[in-house]
């Protein structure tokens, strides 16, 4: 077989989950990382403000108080012990990153500083407490550079701009994977004793998404095109605060320094909704109430976005309204320069892409589809799983947003994504690499290649009766209006038979580009596909959940339903049809109880 490289681990996607991965399975096992970009241009770059970590460096914390308030921001269906396991390792995990180089902001006396984020609460008086260890608005591109470095210095073999295209299994067992070389068009294969995949979300199925173009949910397609379940496919975030028209992330960190929402009358409507921590709720809460803001008529001149306000003038007023402090106790205040050096990036974005200065105008903002909650099932180890008995995948794993484990159950709180990313990356590489140096190489299938060929010449020789870009525009469109921020049977229908037929015209689709040196267009029409079958997934496991819990929110069943519901999805693709079934959620000391915040 031409171009076979052989490794004991390899690890699909060079973001935080995969380099820090690659790094700890490095440590024992020949190790290989194989991304569709350059690392440092991963995704978890955008992750702008913040990683949550109970340091108790500006106030007292604990990682129990950080636990109930993900379980609570999960709306009780995370898996109880796997997040008192994140929450625990949360604190060794930032102080692991602080001595491999990363530079936090610090406070006056040389801790790691940290900053409020939405939903992470002091438990007793139930405020906002400051649990996000920052690098100004820069912390996941902070992350990405250290824990690159790191895999250099180990020797990681690195893979750049390789993009996988299927996965081989042998006999149930993990082989390797087939990928392409995008600077000359040829197919490589992998074979491998341990795959680790950490691709990243699927954002791109929707319209308005903070998602790089690179997110295409390449991972959760390829497994599930060998016969495994994906889990809780049906949450979704819509993140509050995208730029107008763009999605462009405006960092949960803008609140967290004391930005506050506003709608068309000048009001700050987060009070209605969330009286206890106002603009500092969760995601789910907060991108609701802006949802119905603007379905009310009170958006910005009536259209379909609202203000985020981090002028000093507004901050400082609000801050003292509701009686906000510095950790000494003094009244807390912004001024213009402060707002500059803490949220540089910030600033940048919304000069450059919308002429505004944040500094002294509001910015424009509406939700934009941010993070999936669901994905390949692992367990706390990322041991991927063939079903709902927690039955482990020989040589399979998984890390990051690609991976359900289930932490952050019906919506993830601010800042756990990189926690996510860092404690379990770390361990389905110790676990891949401890499973490696016990196993053969299992035997490479004689047809390993065969599938990705066809698919690959069927798109260049296609009819050409389709167009890649249109089929992409229509299902962006359709998902966002019915399966976005609310869902009704009707329109999720509607969705799910438009999804279907822009499936049977995938099969038209020819790219004109017939060249194989970076050959982007063909790429994408294969990336399409991916996501054509995730939207399907979608919205049939949205269909089927008849209520409402986290980003799953239903009109025709607004109440969370914890008799029939407090349950995870798990679905599989057999036979070329989609089957459902379920398993339990892991509930250890904190009862399903009413959010309110």
């Amino acid at each position: 077989m031409s171009n076979l490289h052989q490794f004991e681990v390899v690890v699909v996607g060079a973001g935080g989950a995969g380099l820090m991965a690659g790094l700890y399975a490095s440590r024992t096992a020949k190790t290989a990382v194989i991304s569709k970009l350059y690392p440092t241009r991963s995704h978890t770059g955008a992750a702008q403000g913040g990683v949550g970590a109970a340091l108790g460096n500006l106030e007292e914390d604990h990682p129990e108080w950080h636990t109930f308030d993900t379980v609570k921001g999960s709306d009780y269906l995370g898996d109880q012990d796997a997040i008192e396991f994140m929450c625990e390792e949360a604190v060794p995990a930032i102080y692991e990153l602080e001595h491999m180089g990363l530079p936090f902001d610090r406070t006056p006396d040389g801790k790691i500083s940290q900053r409020p984020f939405g939903g992470h609460t002091n438990n007793v008086t139930g405020k906002p407490v400051r649990r996000a260890c920052h690098a100004a608005d820069r912390t996941g591109h902070m992350i990405l550079q250290t824990l690159y470095q790191q895999c250099l210095k180990n020797n990681v073999t690195f893979y750049d701009e390789f993009q996988v295209l299927d996965l081989i299994m042998s006999n149930g067992k993990a082989a390797g994977v087939i990928a392409v070389e995008l600077a000359t068009g040829e197919l490589h294969t992998f074979h491998a004793k341990a795959v680790i995949i950490a691709t990243g979300g699927h954002g791109r199925i929707w319209e308005i998404t903070s998602n790089a173009y690179a997110y295409t949910g390449d991972g959760p397609a390829i497994t599930l095109r060998h016969g495994l379940p994906l889990e809780d496919m049906e949450f979704f975030q819509f993140h509050p605060t995208g730029i107008y028209k763009l999605g462009i992330l405006i960092t949960e960190g803008v609140r967290g320094e004391g930005g506050v929402l506003l709608n068309g009358k000048g009001e700050r409507f987060m009070e209605r909704y969330a009286p206890k921590v106002k603009d500092l709720a969760s995601r789910d809460v907060i991108s609701r109430a802006m949802y119905m803001e603007m379905a009310e008529g009170r958006g910005i001149n009536g259209q379909n976005y609202l203000y985020l306000d981090v002028r000093p003038e507004t901050v400082n007023k609000y801050a003292a309204l509701d009686g906000r402090t510095n950790p000494d106790g003094s009244p807390y205040r912004v001024t213009g320069e402060q707002i500059l050096a803490k949220l540089p990036d910030i600033v940048d974005f919304c000069r450059v892409y919308l002429g505004v200065d944040p500094v002294t105008q509001p910015m424009p903002v509406q939700p934009t589809a941010h993070y999936t909650m669901g994905g390949i099932p692992t367990n706390k180890f990322g041991e991927a799983l063939a079903d709902e008995k927690g039955t482990v995948v020989p040589g399979l794993y998984a890390a990051g947003e690609v991976a359900c484990v289930s932490v952050h159950g019906a919506n993830r709180l601010g800042t756990n994504s990189l926690l996510d990313l860092v404690v379990f990356g770390k361990y389905a590489g110790l676990r891949a690499a401890e499973y490696a140096k016990g196993a053969d190489f299992p035997p490479l299938p004689a047809d390993a290649g065969d599938y990705i060929q066809e698919h690959l010449s069927r798109l260049r020789s296609g009819t050409g009766k389709e167009n890649a870009f249109d089929i992409a525009r229509e299902m962006k469109k359709v998902m966002f209006d019915h399966v976005g921020i609310f869902r009704v049977e009707a329109g999720m229908q509607q969705a799910l038979q438009k999804i279907r037929e822009l499936q049977e015209r995938y099969k038209h689709v020819s790219v004109t580009d017939t060249g194989k040196i970076f050959n982007t267009e063909l790429i994408s029409a294969w990336e399409l596909g991916n996501l054509l079958d995730l939207a399907e997934v979608i919205t049939v496991c949205c269909l089927n959940r008849t209520e409402s819990r986290g980003g799953h929110a239903r009109d025709d069943y607004p109440k969370r339903d914890d008799v029939n519901w407090l349950k995870h999805t798990m679905i599989w693709k057999r036979n070329g049809q989609l089957q459902i079934g379920y398993k339990p959620v892991t509930i250890t000391k904190y009862q399903p109880k009413e959010r309110t915040y």
